[in-house]
């Protein structure tokens, strides 16, 4: 082939929507590079919660706290679904014979003796879940101050760990339940994921209600402080119709950063990793530590704003 002839195929590959996406997604990966981070004066409490399920809440909760790591936050992670997603995917061992944040909520174990380093990183912690914790909403309910069993165990650990964590991202089930509540109790701000498809707002007036509720009765320092796009597909007009339909509603709170439908994002747990770990130049990873950069920058802004 003529040297002219080769020029010309780069030429036209060059100008393919293909070429352009690899041009943007090495771009966003220097700038990556480049960013640097403040990370928050006092640890940052955060559960995400979305009361409709398969709208990737515990694989945002467990690549956020890994990009967070990436760009050096202390991260812990509490697993509180019975399901045990987030504690597989970190890496973190939870047979029914490990201890686990079962024991912290039932038996008054320090969660201190529970917590987990995930393999991915030593800032990246992990309170695992076990099959045991899906017995504890019955449990719970006879136990002294059921609601708040989880906040009093954090806050005796923050008090006593040497290396305390920047950020805590607690990972609840999909469900209203004394879990959820002990979640929402336990925590400052609620991140909701919501997947840009058909009915995404559906079940998220409930959710909001919830946390009125929280407020009102056992929490008045909670509130809803991000929203999260999952799922977003740009080639279709769904996904933008309902990323600007929840822009609209939550201006505010929605990050700029949206995270696309992604191969590697679904392949990585079945390896116990996250796609930070997985495949960390692809485009859910590069998506997911821009959330995580862009979380610390809102938090950095609002304790400015707090101190001025």
């Amino acid at each position: 082939m003529k040297h002219s002839e080769e020029s010309a195929l780069t030429a036209s590959f060059a100008d393919t929507p293909l070429a352009r996406e690899l041009a943007d997604l090495s771009a966003r990966r220097r700038a990556l590079e480049a960013v640097s981070v403040t990370l928050p004066a006092q640890t940052r409490t955060i559960t995400v919660s979305n009361q409709k399920g398969g709208v990737g809440k515990t694989t945002s909760t467990v690549n956020l706290a890994a990009a967070l790591a990436s760009v050096g936050a202390r991260v812990l992670v509490i697993d509180l679904d019975p399901q045990g997603n987030a504690s597989t995917a970190l890496g973190v061992p939870h047979s029914a014979d490990v201890q686990s944040i079962y024991d912290v909520l039932i038996d008054d174990l320090p969660l201190a003796d529970i917590v987990q380093v995930s393999p991915e990183s030593p800032k990246l912690l992990c309170a695992p879940s076990t099959i045991h914790l899906a017995g504890a909403e019955i449990e719970l309910v006879s136990q002294v101050a059921r609601e708040h069993r989880l906040r009093r165990a954090l806050e005796a650990y923050l008090a006593s760990t040497p290396e305390r964590p920047d950020v805590v991202l607690i990972d609840c089930p999909p469900s209203l339940g004394l879990l959820t509540i002990n979640a929402f109790t336990a925590a400052t701000e609620v991140l909701i994921p919501i997947q840009c498809e058909y009915y995404a707002l559906e079940g998220l007036s409930q959710l909001l209600g919830s946390v009125q509720m929280i407020c009102k009765h056992l929490n008045p320092d909670l509130r809803v402080s991000t929203i999260l796009l999952t799922m977003y597909d740009a080639r279709t007009r769904l996904a933008q119709q309902v990323a600007d339909e929840v822009r609209d509603h939550f201006r505010d709170e929605v990050l700029r950063t949206v995270i696309p439908r992604s191969v590697r994002v679904s392949e990585a747990p079945s390896f116990g990793q996250t796609v930070i770990a997985y495949d960390g130049g692809s485009a859910g990873a590069v998506a997911y530590r821009e959330a995580a950069v862009e979380m610390l920058a809102r938090g950095a802004a609002a304790e400015n704003g707090k101190e001025s």
